[in-house]
C-alpha cells in the first residue's frame, strides 16, 4: 500500500511539472557539443602511443573524479588500495575509510548504494574485493540535492569499467596476479556490440593472507583502592580469505529515443582466521590475579546479490530525458567464533564457546529522474526516490567444557529486526550567468524506522522528515582558472547495529552494544576552492568547514572486574575545518606526479558522557605518487601515503603510513606485465589511545601488509586507443556515443 501511494505521489509531482515545462518552455534545438581540448602531443614508437592524459583529474560543479587506470597498486590490489591514492580519502590498515578525517562516508557503486560496502563488514569487504574493475573514483564532499544526504563527510562513488559506443565490436581482457605468501588474484572482462545490443560482463577473484599482532595495555581506576589497576592483552592472528565478483549487463536501444538496460551482479567474500591470545591482570599491589590463554577460530562471510532494470526515454532536444530505475539487492553475512579459554588464575575449568552472528538484508529502490534543458543554457533535474529495506540479525551462543558438550546460553541469543522506509523528492536547477554558473538544489526526505528486539519483546518506531538544501557556485576567472563555492546539509543516520541494545560478546573482557536512543547526526558543510588547469597539469586548493551536532561515536565504559563495554553515544557537537591541496600533472615529458596534502583542525565535545571532554587539535595527511614513463613500453611508479593523528571523544588514533612501488612493461598493446611491492618499509600499523580520568588504554595493531605481486594482462580483440573518454555518468549503463 505504501509503495502504491508513493508511486501516485511521484507521478503527481513529476508529470504536471514536466507537462507545464514542455508547454511553457519548448526544448531548445539540439546543439553540437563543444569540441574537446586537444589531449596534448602524442608520441608513437613501435605501435605504442604515449599521450598526456587530461582525464586523470576532472571537476564538475558538484564533484571531482580521479582516474585509477594508471595506479599500479589498484591493478593488483583491493579497493582499499585504490582508494588510498584518491585526494581527500584516507584508508587505515584495518580498511576504515574517511574523507578529510571523517569516517561517516557513503560508498556507492555506479551511483547506487551497495550492501557490500555498508555496515560493520564494510572495512573487511574493501580490503578483500579486487579493484581491477574500478575505472575511476568520484568524490563528492558537498553532493547536490540529487543525491541522498546520507554520509556526513560526503560520498565516494566507485565507477566501474564499462563498454563504450565506438569501441571494438568484440573484446575481452584476462588478468592474473601471483603474490608472496600464497596470495593471488585475477579476472576476466569482455563486451560485445551488435547493432542496438550491447553486452558486457566481468568476473574477478582474490585470495589474500593476513597476519597481525595486537597489544592492549589498560589501566582502570579502582575506587576501592584509589589506584589504577593494570592489565595486558596480547593476540597473534593469521588467516586467509577469498573474494569473488560477477557482473553481467545489457543495453538495448529499442529505437533512437528509447533504451532498456539491465544488470545482475554478485559479490562475496569469506575469511578464516586463527588466533592465540594471552591475558593478565593485576591487583592494587601489582600481583597478577587474572591469567588466561585463549585460542579461537573465526570465520566471516559476506555476500551481496542484486540487479536493476532501467528504461530511459530520450525526449525532444539534447539532454532532455526521463529515466525510471528499479533495483533490488540481497545481502547476507555470518561471523562465527569457536574458542577455548584456559584459566590459570583464578583456577577454573576450561571454557569452550561457539558464538554465531548472522544477518540478512533486502532492499528495493525505485528512482525516477526527469532532466530538461532550459532557456539560457540552464538545466533542470526533478526526481523522486523510494526505498524499502528489511534487516534481520540473529545471534546465538553455546558454552561448555569442550566441543560436543555445550549448552545454549540465553544471554548470547538474540533476534533483532530493523525496517526502514524512505521517500524522497528533489529538484536541482543549474544556470550560467555570464562567467558565473549556479546550481540550486533542494531535497525532501521522509524516513520511517521500525525496530523489533524480538528476544526482549521490545518494539519501537521513529519517523522524521527533513529538507536538505545544496548550493554550488562556479566562477570562471579565465579559460583555465575557476573559483567554486558550495554548501550542503548532510545527515548520518545510525545503522541497524548502532541501535541494537543487545550486548555482543567479543571475549571475556570486551563487550559491545548499540544504543536505541541514538539520534541522526546533522552536518552543515561549506567549501571554497580555486582550481587551475594548464595542459596536463591540474592544481586545486580547497578550504572546508563542517559543523555537526549529535554525531554518533564509540564510547568505552568500565563495567568492573576488568570488563569493558563499547557502546554508541551522540556527541553534543563537533567542528572541523582545514585546507586541502591537490597537484597533478607532468614534471617532464616522461615524469608525472600526483600529490595531495590535507591539514585540518577538529574540535569535538564529548562532555555529555562519562570520561568525555572537549578536545581539539590539528591533523596532517597526504599522498604522493611519482610516475616515470622510462620508455614507451616501461612504466615505473613510486607512491606513499601518510595519515596523521586524529581525535576521538576519549583520546586519539595515532597516524601511520605506507610506501609502495610498481612497474609495468607493455610487450604490445594487447599484452602487459605488472610487478608491485606494497609496504616496502613495513610501517603499516594502527594504534588507538584512550585517556580519561577513569580509563587509560593503548591498543596497537601491527599487520603484515608487505607483499609482492607479479601479473599479466591479455586483451583479445581490437584494443581501445586514444585517451579514455570521460563522462559524469552514474547510471551504470553504456555511456552515450
Amino acid at each position: 500500500m505504501k509503495i502504491r501511494v508513493w508511486l501516485l505521489a511521484t507521478a503527481a509531482f513529476i508529470a504536471p511539472a514536466a507537462a507545464a515545462l514542455a508547454q511553457s518552455h519548448p526544448a531548445p534545438a539540439p546543439s553540437q557539443p563543444a569540441p574537446a581540448k586537444p589531449a596534448g602531443p602524442a608520441t608513437t614508437v613501435e605501435g605504442v602511443t604515449v599521450r598526456a592524459d587530461p582525464n586523470a583529474v576532472r571537476a564538475d560543479i558538484d564533484r571531482r573524479s580521479y582516474s585509477v587506470a594508471n595506479d599500479l597498486q589498484a591493478t593488483t590490489g583491493s579497493i582499499a588500495d585504490a582508494l588510498r591514492g584518491v585526494p581527500g580519502v584516507q584508508v587505515d590498515v584495518q580498511g576504515n575509510v574517511s574523507l578529510r578525517g571523517d569516517s561517516n562516508v557513503t560508498i556507492l557503486v555506479d551511483g547506487k548504494p551497495s550492501g557490500m560496502f555498508n555496515g560493520d563488514g564494510r572495512a573487511d569487504a574493501l580490503q578483500q574485493m579486487p579493484a581491477d574493475q574500478i575505472e575511476r573514483v568520484e568524490v563528492m564532499t558537498n553532493p547536490s540535492a540529487a543525491f541522498s544526504p546520507d554520509g556526513a563527510a560526503g560520498i565516494i562513488n566507485l565507477v566501474t569499467k564499462r563498454a563504450r559506443r565506438g569501441a571494438a565490436q568484440r573484446s575481452a581482457t584476462v588478468r592474473g596476479n601471483v603474490g608472496t605468501d600464497g596470495r593471488y588474484n585475477g579476472g576476466v572482462s569482455g563486451s560485445m556490440m551488435s547493432g542496438p545490443l550491447t553486452l558486457s560482463g566481468d568476473a574477478g577473484f582474490r585470495h589474500d593472507r593476513q597476519e597481525f599482532d595486537v597489544e592492549i595495555d589498560r589501566e582502570r581506576f579502582d575506587s576501592g583502592s584509589g589506584q589504577f589497576l593494570e592489565s595486558r592483552q596480547d593476540l597473534e592472528s593469521e588467516g586467509t580469505g577469498d573474494a569473488r565478483s560477477l557482473r553481467g549487463s545489457l543495453d538495448y536501444d529499442i529505437n533512437d529515443a528509447l533504451r532498456f538496460s539491465a544488470e545482475v551482479r554478485h559479490r562475496a567474500m569469506a575469511f578464516d582466521t586463527r588466533s592465540e591470545e594471552a591475558y593478565e591482570g593485576e591487583d592494587a599491589a601489582g600481583a597478577i590475579v587474572s591469567l588466561y590463554g585463549r585460542e579461537a577460530d573465526t570465520t566471516f562471510e559476506r555476500a551481496n546479490t542484486g540487479g536493476f532494470v532501467r528504461l530511459r526515454r530520450q525526449l525532444e532536444g539534447s539532454e532532455h530525458d526521463l529515466t525510471g530505475d528499479l533495483a533490488y539487492e540481497h545481502t547476507t553475512g555470518e561471523r562465527r567464533s569457536r574458542a577455548t579459554t584456559v584459566y590459570d588464575l583464578p583456577v577454573q575449568p576450561d571454557l569452550y564457546e561457539d558464538i554465531r552472528s548472522e544477518f540478512a538484508a533486502d532492499t528495493w529502490r525505485l528512482k525516477v529522474d526527469y532532466n530538461r534543458p532550459m532557456p539560457g543554457d540552464a538545466r533542470l533535474k526533478v526526481g523522486s526516490e523510494f526505498e524499502i529495506g528489511s534487516n534481520e540479525y540473529d545471534n546465538s551462543g553455546e558454552r561448555g567444557t569442550a566441543p560436543g558438550a555445550t549448552l545454549p546460553v540465553p544471554a548470547l541469543t538474540n533476534r533483532f529486526l530493523y525496517d526502514q522506509n524512505l521517500q524522497a523528492l528533489y529538484v536541482t536547477y543549474q544556470r550560467p550567468f555570464g562567467d558565473l554558473t549556479a546550481q540550486f538544489g533542494l531535497r525532501y526526505e521522509a524516513v520511517q524506522i521500525d525496530i523489533n528486539q524480538v528476544t526482549s519483546a521490545i518494539t519501537d518506531e521513529n519517523s522524521y522528515r527533513g529538507l536538505y538544501p545544496s548550493l554550488h557556485l562556479a566562477y570562471e576567472l579565465d579559460e583555465d582558472h575557476q573559483l567554486t563555492v558550495s554548501y550542503s546539509r548532510r545527515i548520518q543516520r545510525p545503522g541497524p547495529q548502532d541501535l541494537n541494545p543487545y550486548v555482543v560478546y567479543l571475549d571475556p573482557f570486551n563487550l559491545r552494544a548499540g544504543n536505541p536512543d541514538l539520534k541522526p547526526q546533522i552536518t552543515d558543510s561549506f567549501e571554497a576552492a580555486w582550481q587551475r588547469r594548464d595542459g596536463p597539469n591540474f592544481l586545486l586548493a580547497t578550504l572546508f568547514w563542517r559543523d555537526s551536532r549529535d554525531g554518533v561515536t564509540d564510547v568505552v565504559r568500565d563495567l568492573g572486574g576488568g570488563v569493558f563495554l563499547t557502546t554508541r553515544e551522540n556527541l553534543a557537537e563537533s567542528r572541523a575545518g582545514g585546507l586541502e591541496l591537490v597537484a597533478n600533472g607532468k614534471l617532464t615529458s616522461t615524469l608525472s606526479y600526483n600529490v595531495t596534502g590535507t591539514a585540518f583542525w577538529n574540535e569535538i565535545d564529548g562532555s555529555g558522557f562519562a570520561g568525555g571532554e572537549e578536545r581539539s587539535g590539528w591533523t596532517l595527511s597526504g599522498f604522493g605518487q611519482l610516475s616515470w614513463q622510462a620508455t614507451p613500453r616501461d612504466f615505473v611508479q613510486l607512491s606513499g601515503h601518510l595519515m596523521g593523528d586524529r581525535l576521538i571523544p576519549q583520546g586519539e588514533v595515532k597516524g601511520g603510513g605506507m610506501l609502495n612501488l610498481g612497474y609495468r612493461h607493455k610487450f604490445s598493446d594487447k599484452l602487459s606485465m605488472v610487478v608491485t611491492a606494497q609496504d616496502l618499509l613495513g610501517t603499516a600499523r594502527f594504534e588507538q589511545v584512550i585517556d580519561t580520568p577513569l580509563i587509560r588504554e593503548r591498543a596497537r595493531r601491527e599487520m603484515n601488509f608487505q607483499a609482492v605481486y607479479v601479473g599479466f594482462s591479455w586483451t583479445f580483440g581490437a584494443p581501445r586507443r586514444g585517451p579514455e573518454r570521460f563522462e559524469f555518468d552514474t547510471s551504470g549503463g553504456v555511456p552515450p556515443g
